[in-house]
């Protein structure tokens, strides 16, 4: 144990040393004494190990009843033997009592043994169960650590982000000469600006929500991870990060999309502007959007059906607007 004091870090050693000389006492045994430095030093289980050493203690209660409980069958199938061979012997009346009263006994032993093996039947698999349940706990616990880690991570990331486009806005903004192409430039970069921290914004909350339903077993984990076809749409068509608040349909590539209302999508620049204006969407800085995003998250009630009546058609919508400004121009 000495050799092992001399490896420790200096302020280690230093408060071993403090608080053995502060329960020294006279009267103090050596065994004492070392009895109190290995508490010391003795390192507090976490719940898997308390309940894996619970599982190997009840394993081992339950085979010492196991060896009891064969003993005793065998020496019953002894007596069960014993008093076979006498009753047909022909032996005494009272050696036959005799030969019972000791089969009997070693049957209520035997019967006692067997009940006791049952009970600890039941510990051994509740302390399977609970051992299993730590474990699960600590998977969850991980992930959800790691969810919460890729949050903060957001969080440090946004700050530079936020900069960095101020910074490219400031490049225009304050600059003698003033150039159309670099004002649309400015405020493009502003409007992407203010889009992708409010949607950092609710990416943290979505991703500490999650974490938290994760480490309670609430999350459905397979939702962390997108599906084949929940991958995003090709990036050749213009998109901007919107919420929807009915739900939607429109056509690209000639496949239609479905979006249920409650979600964040990305939607088509050409249809952006019609489904504003009839108020089928709304920024993700808006604080209606805010509200909703608290009540029914961002991914929606599941796709619409095609006969939903509340499902908006944004290309026959887009299609009617342009054919009523026509009209006007005529």
């Amino acid at each position: 144990m000495a050799a092992a004091l001399y490896r420790l870090r200096p302020q280690c050693y230093l408060s071993f040393v403090l608080a053995l000389a502060h329960n020294d006492r006279p009267d103090d045994s050596a065994h004492d004494r070392e009895e109190r430095a290995m508490a010391f030093f003795k390192r507090e289980l976490g719940p898997i190990e308390r309940f894996e050493n619970a599982l190997k203690e009840k394993l081992a209660a339950r085979q010492k009843l196991a060896d009891r409980l064969s003993i005793a069958e065998t020496e019953l199938a002894e007596k069960r033997a014993a008093a076979e061979r006498l009753a047909v012997a022909g032996a005494t009346a009272a050696r036959l009592d005799r030969a019972d009263a000791d089969m009997r006994a070693v049957e209520e032993r035997t019967k006692t043994w067997r009940a006791a093996l049952a009970e600890y039947d039941e510990q051994v698999a509740s302390a399977e169960r609970a051992l299993a349940d730590a474990k699960a706990q600590r998977e969850r616990d991980t992930m959800a650590d790691q969810i919460e880690a890729m949050a903060a991570a957001i969080e440090r990331a946004a700050p530079g982000f936020d900069t960095g486009a101020t910074a490219l806005v400031e490049a225009v903004t304050k600059a003698a000469l003033s150039i159309p192409e670099a004002t649309r430039f400015s405020t493009n970069v502003d409007a992407v600006r203010r889009e992708v921290l409010s949607a950092a914004d609710l990416m943290c909350w979505e991703l500490r929500s999650a974490a938290v339903r994760t480490r309670a077993g609430n999350a459905n984990l397979a939702s962390l991870t997108l599906s084949e076809s929940e991958q995003p749409p090709s990036s050749e068509i213009e998109r901007q990060l919107i919420y929807t608040l009915h739900p939607l349909l429109w056509r690209e590539d000639g496949e239609v999309r479905k979006v249920p209302a409650f979600t964040l999508v990305g939607l088509p620049k050409a249809l952006l502007t019609v489904a504003l204006q009839h108020q089928h969407v709304d920024h993700l800085n808006a604080r209606r959007v805010q509200t909703l995003m608290h009540l029914h998250g961002s991914a929606g009630l599941g796709e619409p059906e095609t006969d939903d009546p509340q499902l908006v058609d944004l290309d026959a919508l887009l299609a009617e607007e342009q054919q009523t400004a026509q009209a006007n121009v005529a």
